[in-house]
């Protein structure tokens, strides 16, 4: 399997490196899975310092993927779709779709509360996740760990980043 260089960024006005809970799992669970946490970072739900912060990994070459948790939801300050959006060279439409869907076995019609999104910038993958610790579970054993797994078949994201640039 091929390691990956993950970047963690949570976005939440609240959370410190000691309360955030969500990002330890993560981090726990990307590690357990042989991929390596390169950096977690802890951003204001703010769309110009979330869009600033992402922009600043998506041109780093050590980052293969970048994952955000939080300000998914439907609220004044909830922005982090917003901010994101506006750097995808490409949304994978099908990530939010299964997400949701997933998330409906659970906790049924909440579920639609959720933007959650992924999509390629700069030849990176971006995945937005809610903030809490089970969407984050959710979202990385039911979804994203398969396919950042370059053996999972018949095919997987890690398969095509050799042909992102093209």
């Amino acid at each position: 399997m091929k390691k990956l260089n993950i970047t963690i960024i949570i976005v939440s006005d609240t959370r410190t490196t000691t309360t955030d809970k969500s990002g330890k799992k993560l981090e726990n669970l990307i590690m357990k899975d042989g991929h390596v946490v390169i950096s977690k970072i802890i951003v204001p739900d703010n769309i110009y310092k979330i869009r600033a912060c992402v922009s600043t990994m998506i041109i780093d070459s050590e980052v293969d993927v970048i994952i955000c948790s939080g300000g998914t939801g439907i609220t004044g300050k909830d922005g982090t779709p917003e901010a994101i959006k506006i750097l995808l060279d490409k949304e994978i439409d099908g990530f939010g779709e299964m997400f949701r869907h997933i998330s409906y076995q659970k906790i049924k019609t909440s579920s639609l509360q959720t933007r959650a999104l992924a999509g390629v910038s700069n030849s990176k993958f971006i995945f937005v996740l809610p903030g809490s610790i089970d969407a984050c579970v959710t979202a990385w054993q039911e979804i994203i760990t398969h396919q950042l797994n370059s053996e999972t078949k018949p095919c997987n994201l890690v398969m095509l980043m050799p042909r992102l640039k093209e």
